[in-house]
C-alpha cells in the first residue's frame, strides 16, 4: 500500500468522525513511515473514499446508531480475517447490507455518505463505488462503443456498493428489472456488503423492484426507516 503523509484537512471536518471510533487526529496523522500502519490505511481508504463523495456531502456525519453498529461489524471481521490470513492490513471484503428508507429529503443519502466517511478513518481498507441507480441504468445501456457487461462488472464485484435512490423509477422496465435482479443477486450470494437508499414504501418495494428482488433484500439487509419532512425544501424555505 502506498505511503500517505499526513495532510492538511481543513474543511473535512473530520473530528467527528474520529472521535465516534476513539480516534485523535494525531493518530490519523502519525507520521511513521509504515505504509501498513492502520493510521496509513486510514489516510488511503479515506483520500480514496472522498474522492467518491460528491462536494455537496463532503462533511457529512452519520447519526442513526444502526450505521454505527454496521461500520463496527465490517470493521470486525476485516480484522479477524486479517488474523487468520496473516496479512499485513485488514481489508472489507464480506459483511452485511443496509437498506435506508424515507421519504424523499429525510436525509437518506446524507447518512450514508456520513457512514462511508467514518468507515473510511476506521483503519481497515474499503474500496467503494458508488452510484445512483438512474445513473447505473444509463451506463448500462447498450451503446456503441461500450462493453456494458464490463461496465456492469465494476458494479457487482464492487468491495463494497452504495446505489442511491433504488426504485425511483415509477414505470420499471424490463431492461431495469434484469439489472436490479443480477446486481442483487450476484451480492446477496457472495455476501459483499451493500449501502441501498429508497424512497419506497416498503409495502411497495415489491411492486418497484420484482418479487425476486424484494425478497433477497430482506434477507440481506436491514431496513432502516427514516422519518421527517423535506429537509431540501425546509432550508429554501
Amino acid at each position: 500500500m502506498q505511503y500517505i503523509p499526513p495532510a492538511n484537512l481543513r474543511g473535512h471536518d473530520i473530528e467527528p468522525l474520529l472521535a465516534a471510533r476513539g480516534l485523535t487526529a494525531d493518530w490519523f496523522n502519525l507520521h511513521d513511515f509504515d505504509p501498513h500502519s492502520t493510521a496509513n490505511v486510514a489516510r488511503n481508504a479515506y483520500a480514496e473514499t472522498m474522492a467518491k463523495v460528491p462536494f455537496h456531502y463532503r462533511t457529512a456525519v452519520a447519526s442513526l446508531p444502526q450505521l454505527r453498529t454496521w461500520i463496527d461489524g465490517l470493521v470486525a471481521v476485516a480484522r479477524e480475517k486479517q488474523a487468520e490470513r496473516g496479512g499485513p492490513i485488514a481489508s472489507i471484503i464480506n459483511g452485511p447490507s443496509l437498506l435506508l428508507l424515507g421519504v424523499c429529503g429525510v436525509g437518506k443519502t446524507h447518512e450514508a455518505y456520513g457512514a462511508m466517511r467514518e468507515l473510511a478513518v476506521s483503519g481497515v481498507y474499503a474500496q467503494w463505488q458508488v452510484t445512483t441507480a438512474a445513473d447505473l441504468y444509463a451506463a448500462l445501456r447498450p451503446r456503441y462503443g461500450v462493453d456494458s457487461e464490463a461496465e456492469f462488472r465494476k458494479y457487482r464485484d464492487a468491495r463494497l456498493l452504495f446505489v442511491d435512490d433504488l426504485g425511483a423509477e415509477r414505470k420499471p422496465t424490463e431492461f431495469t428489472e434484469e439489472v436490479n435482479f443480477r446486481l442483487i443477486n450476484h451480492r446477496y450470494e457472495h455476501h459483499m456488503p451493500t449501502l441501498l437508499t429508497s424512497n419506497v414504501e416498503p409495502k411497495q418495494l415489491a411492486e418497484r423492484l420484482g418479487d425476486r428482488v424484494t425478497s433477497r433484500l430482506a434477507e440481506m439487509c436491514e431496513r432502516i426507516p427514516m422519518k421527517g419532512n423535506d429537509r431540501r425544501r425546509r432550508a429554501a424555505a
